[in-house]
């Protein structure tokens, strides 16, 4: 008797959630006709195939790794993963338990899939992102956002001419506008980002996201452009691509880059302004004092932050068993809490 169990995945939020039983009733048909027992399934909904931190790949792995299983069986090699390196992983992991991999695309899975597919994947992946990142630099080209929002402004939501959802486009909240305005002037006047934020949480405004204020909200980072301190947005000006987004191939975790400013793209939106420029100017004044400032030029000498306790006593020990994060409570859903040590 050939024990399988399935394994089904769809990984964007825009996709039918009946993708994954669509998925899983071929797989069982196809081993029905093979005479084999489908002993378990596993599935991962809305979940990037770029990584391998998902609950229901960890839970497979700790199938093969019981015995429970002989074979893997999936729509197509993509389902376990778009990763050529992940790929590879992911085979050799299961050769040495003596399990195989069966698709409904490619047949069974030798070395030679593992190779091309995992390349065709891989390239996949990386049109899929210069597509992407070329539609979104022609959005902001034309004055509308390309990717989240900014304190300070709403979303706009209608529909175009064609009947369909327009994206990109924003306009300014005054009450939220008023609250920047009001952080800039008191940081000019003297108030630290601390300070700020402590009075802004004791007057009941909320923050970003509806959130209490933190200092870190309100300082930022300098060259980075976030923080309301930075957000060149409130003088009218829209910066995109001054930093790019990379995964940690420990964790999967996307680690921001800063580019070069010759790639940043820049465009020029005045109905978004919100801070004049006297006060931008005088903000920026009384960042560059601090930062020459000899204390805070001796605190940065010491590089503090390279050597700061981890935030929980285990943190780098303790891994998820269900998918492998090294955070003392799992950050992925449903598997919260679930601890494992790292073999």
């Amino acid at each position: 008797m050939t024990r399988v169990a399935i394994y089904a995945r769809f990984s964007s939020q825009m996709q039918r959630d009946a993708s994954i039983d669509d998925q899983m009733r071929l797989c069982r048909e196809r081993a029905e006709r093979e005479g084999w027992t489908v002993v378990d399934a596993y599935s991962d909904r809305a979940v990037s195939g770029a990584s391998m931190l998902r609950p229901g790949l960890q839970a497979l792995f700790n199938a093969t790794q019981e015995g429970r299983v002989d074979l893997i069986l999936a729509e197509a090699l993509d389902r376990l993963s778009r990763d050529q390196a992940d790929i590879a992983a992911i085979f050799k992991r299961l050769s040495f338990a003596g399990v195989c991999i069966v698709t409904l695309a490619e047949g069974e899975i030798s070395e030679l899939h593992v190779g091309l597919k995992g390349t065709m994947n891989q390239l996949f992946l990386k049109d899929l992102a210069d597509k992407t990142r070329r539609g979104l630099r022609g959005r902001v080209e034309l004055g509308r956002s390309g990717g989240g929002n900014s304190y300070g402004y709403d979303v706009v939501r209608r529909l175009g001419p064609d009947g369909q959802p327009v994206t990109g486009e924003r306009v300014i909240n005054a009450a939220e506008a008023e609250i920047v305005r009001r952080v800039l002037h008191d940081f000019t006047e003297g108030h630290s980002p601390k300070a700020i934020a402590r009075r802004l949480n004791a007057e009941g405004i909320p923050g970003p996201r509806g959130k209490l204020w933190r200092d870190t909200a309100i300082r930022g980072h300098r060259v980075r452009g976030t923080g309301l301190l930075n957000n060149e947005l409130y003088i009218g000006r829209l910066v995109w691509n001054r930093l790019r987004y990379i995964k940690d191939p420990e964790t999967g975790r996307r680690v921001s880059r800063l580019n070069d400013p010759s790639k940043w793209i820049i465009a020029e939106v005045p109905e978004l302004r919100i801070v004049g420029d006297e006060l931008w100017e005088a903000v920026k004044q009384r960042q560059g004092e601090i930062e020459a400032d000899p204390r805070v030029k001796a605190i940065k000498q010491t590089k503090f932050w390279e050597k700061r306790r981890k935030k929980h006593l285990l943190t780098g020990l303790v891994f998820c068993s269900n998918c492998g994060g090294c955070e003392p409570a799992c950050k992925i859903d449903p598997c919260i809490r679930v601890i494992g040590v790292q073999k």
